[in-house]
């Protein structure tokens, strides 16, 4: 089995989560409600991998991070996403990848990507501890 190693980010503000529905041109896991992310690149590390993919997909740049949690997830690939709180950025957030970005409140799990819903369970039970 090839993994395919991606990172998501987790813009968490107010109580709420940024989401996007993908695009139904997209290859894996079109039109779906996911945590945005991306591919890494050969040779990439995961924090350059998360620069690149947040200013490519929302035109933003994290200025405060930190990683949560990684998990595999099979789409027509196998890919092993690992996780990143964003708490803090630069810039307006853009769809430029997605159909859609929009915030939706963290205590709502309605993402179609089972990873994306252990990673929000995760931040979940880590910020019920603090």
């Amino acid at each position: 089995m090839i993994e395919h190693p991606c990172v998501s980010f987790m813009l968490i503000q107010n109580g709420k989560i940024l989401l996007e529905r993908r695009s139904m041109s997209k290859e894996h896991d079109p039109g779906l409600v996911a945590i945005p992310g991306g591919h890494m690149e050969i040779g990439e590390a995961q924090q350059e991998t998360l620069l690149r993919e947040m200013e490519e997909e929302l035109a933003v740049v994290p200025t405060q991070y930190r990683y949560l949690c990684s998990y595999l997830h099979k789409t027509t690939e196998w890919q092993k996403i690992h996780y990143y709180v964003i708490e803090a950025w630069q810039g307006t957030i853009e769809a430029h990848e997605a159909d859609e970005v929009f915030w939706h409140d963290l205590s709502d799990r309605e993402l179609d990507i089972d990873s994306d819903r252990l990673a929000l369970d995760e931040f979940l039970a880590q910020h019920a501890l603090v």
